[in-house]
């Protein structure tokens, strides 16, 4: 029977599954397809060069191990690699092992600092008038990778920090932009990859901030006209930190700043970790050319946990308090409470604290009474798939038929106002939403947004129709 790349590479994945880890195996083998096998050499694709480099640094003697075992001493491997994600290269990279580590040379703008010869470099996180120019690092200690939990919502986030902090400007995700809705652990997450870069490398300068603190200085250098100053001090950064990127939308001065400090730190091989509430694809107003920089490393989106990893927090969150409870409460607090780690720690702190104050035992009915509350404070998001059946329900259609291909005029505008509602009530990124109503891309579901907005503001019956429909998912 003739050997296909398929077949080869299944067999080399049950011998790599039977001597690793199984979270590992998870991780970093199963995202991994067989393309073709062409006179022993077998070539594989990998989500990212972010895939090649720790497949190469952490596996590649097992890769060998089970490639020879098949394919002889002669095997090769080709890692084919997908390289949207930086600097614009669109063709794919390939290497073979065992050839040494080689980085693909890519164009790139550059950006020549500014010259600061005579002036002391003031420093915008000391007290004006006192001389310092040592930076403390503005981080958390208590944010640390042991006490963020992995699970498949953080899985991919949580090893590229690893990767980062092993090896700050030294892989090929930088920046690293960590992205999700809010309480899923970013800002613990960047504040991790700086505590432990810190411990690796003390001699580094590591810096966390804001975007919006990050802003206010800027605007204070501007005007005590120190904007050379403020680059430059940011320009000696050995790692920049900046959480929730997305407040320089609309900030032109601020991004403008931002690209110089960005693009002298990217070229002299200095590390940026960014964190957002948006994927690139979806934040506005955000220069063109400072997205792109953004796509440049890796993209890692933090999801809402699962079940397992609620549950998970929840034990650890307990464990750390020292306090013991009921695996039962535990389950339906988990069950119960989905949305983010964030609600989850403050559901169980107000169970404890009711416990405590109160003095009463924690039992399932106190579990059952806090949550209901909590659920309640919350408010809960419309889902996508609610929004298309009260879309269709309105304009006297089925789901299927607000979803097909056609182009007729009132179908369309019913989609497009699907779309529109979808991205005001929910947290979906664009991608999503067009996956989910019709299987369109993001740029369609911009566009229907634009048609919304522009038709409301022109059309009386339209505009009726976006209040209409809104009276209804506010219910």
């Amino acid at each position: 029977m003739s050997k296909t790349a398929k077949s080869v590479w299944n067999n080399c994945l049950l011998f790599i599954k039977d001597n690793i880890q199984p979270q590992a195996y998870k991780t970093w083998f199963e995202p991994i397809v067989a393309v073709k096998l062409t006179d022993n050499a077998l070539s594989i694709q990998v989500p990212s060069k972010f895939f090649y480099e720790w497949l190469e640094e952490h596996y590649v003697k097992i890769l060998k191990v089970a490639l020879t075992k098949e394919l002889g001493e002669t095997a090769k491997l080709v890692y084919i690699i997908k390289m949207e994600n930086t600097y614009g290269n669109k063709q794919p990279f390939t290497e073979k092992i065992p050839s040494s580590h080689r980085t693909a040379v890519k164009s790139q703008d550059v950006d020549i600092p500014l010259n600061n010869k005579s002036r002391e470099l003031k420093n915008p996180f000391i007290i004006p008038g006192i001389r310092n120019v040592k930076i403390e690092s503005q981080l958390n200690p208590n944010y640390s990778f042991e006490n963020f939990l992995e699970g498949d919502s953080n899985r991919l986030a949580r090893s590229a920090g690893l990767a980062v902090a092993a090896k700050p400007g030294g892989t090929s995700f930088n920046p690293l932009l960590i992205f999700g809705n809010v309480g899923l652990g970013k800002t613990h997450l960047a504040h991790a990859i700086g505590v432990d870069i810190k411990d690796k490398y003390p001699e580094k300068t590591v810096l966390y901030i804001s975007a919006e603190k990050f802003t206010q200085q800027y605007i204070e250098a501007v005007k005590k006209n120190n904007r050379n100053d403020f680059i430059h001090f940011y320009q000696i950064i050995d790692v920049l930190i900046i959480d929730d990127v997305q407040f320089l939308s609309g900030k032109s001065g601020t991004q403008d700043v931002f690209f110089h400090i960005f693009n002298h730190l990217h070229q002299n091989g200095k590390q940026v970790v960014l964190t957002s509430d948006k994927a690139p694809v979806d934040m506005q107003d955000i220069e063109q050319r400072l997205l792109s920089r953004f796509k440049w490393g890796l993209s890692a989106e933090l999801q809402n946990p699962d079940f397992e990893t609620r549950v998970s927090i929840l034990k650890n969150k307990l464990y750390r308090d020292g306090v013991i409870m009921p695996d039962e409460i535990i389950d339906y607090i988990a069950k119960n409470i989905k949305s983010n780690v964030r609600e989850l720690e403050g559901a169980i702190i107000s169970l404890i604290a009711q416990s405590s104050f109160n003095k009463k035992e924690v039992t399932l009915d106190l579990a059952r009474v806090i949550v209901e509350k909590f659920v309640k404070n919350t408010k809960r998001e419309v889902s996508i798939d609610y929004i298309q059946k009260v879309v269709s329900d309105y304009f006297q259609m089925d789901v299927e038929t607000l979803q097909s291909k056609t182009r007729k005029r009132h179908i369309v505008q019913a989609r497009q106002l699907a779309m529109f509602f979808a991205k005001k009530f929910t947290k979906a990124s664009l991608a999503s939403i067009g996956s989910q109503i019709g299987k369109r891309d993001h740029a369609t579901v911009l566009h229907a947004c634009k048609t919304v907005d522009n038709l409301s503001s022109t059309d009386k019956q339209f505009k009726k129709y976006v209040e209409d429909i809104t009276k209804k998912l506010s219910v």
